[in-house]
């Protein structure tokens, strides 16, 4: 599957560089639903909230009643899980707070595992946290294992070339697929058809940033290669 994301930040749809540099801005909320249309899921991230920076919580909501989305940034309790899900969130996506095990275990236990991914995001090696601020001592695929029991997929992004169009790095995500049978999202990069039909052959879903607003790949050939 296939899977366009949707980043807010200030209140607007934005794509950054590995997290820090914005590059560009998309259209409103709701023209970008309008565009991703024929896709069966997207994916919305409040920058804000990640990072602690405050929220785009009306937008988030705005989004969920809309389209089916998995939803994250900033999900660091069981009320706020519960609230996404209440707002129409198909799936919440929790990140920092996975790293906290009595959190986690509060997250899991308000909203379900199956309706729970956890994000594994890679910079350098390490998995990083904080909207990708802060890195910890471990990697991804030592951690992977452990977090299974709490959750029903992980969204792992290579950090490293986020938003670059440089391509992604697919011995990671082989790696990964090698450590759990979890479903698994791939983010980071991801710029070519070739490198979505190799993610596609691995069982990993792919989901698209960077590479879809410039018009690198178009909605269209994404569209009949979701099948």
């Amino acid at each position: 599957m296939i899977i366009p994301c949707i980043d807010l930040m200030g209140g607007k749809v934005v794509q950054l560089v590995q997290g820090r540099e914005k590059a560009l801005e998309g259209g409103t909320p709701l023209e970008m639903i309008e565009r991703f249309a024929a896709f069966p899921q997207i994916q919305v991230i409040d920058l804000d909230a990640a990072m602690g920076k405050g929220s785009n919580d009306d937008l988030v909501a705005l989004v969920a009643s809309r389209a089916v989305a998995r939803v994250g940034g900033g999900v660091r309790s069981g009320e706020r899980a519960r609230r996404l899900i209440e707002q129409g969130a198909f799936r919440v996506i929790v990140g920092t707070a996975a790293f906290d095990r009595p959190v986690l275990r509060e997250i899991a236990d308000a909203v379900g595992p199956e309706r729970l991914i956890i994000a594994l995001d890679s910079k350098k090696g390490k998995v990083v946290v904080k909207g990708w601020q802060e890195a910890t001592e471990f990697t991804a695929e030592e951690v992977i294992g452990r977090l299974e029991p709490y959750c029903s997929g992980f969204l792992c992004t290579y950090v490293d070339k986020e938003g670059m169009m440089q391509g992604t790095d697919l011995n990671w995500f082989r790696r990964l697929r090698a450590t759990t049978k979890h479903e698994l999202t791939a983010a980071g990069g991801i710029s070519t058809l070739e490198e979505i039909r190799e993610l596609q052959r691995l069982g990993i879903h792919a989901a698209l940033g960077m590479s879809i607003y410039t018009g690198r790949l178009s909605s269209d050939e994404l569209a009949l290669l979701n099948g």
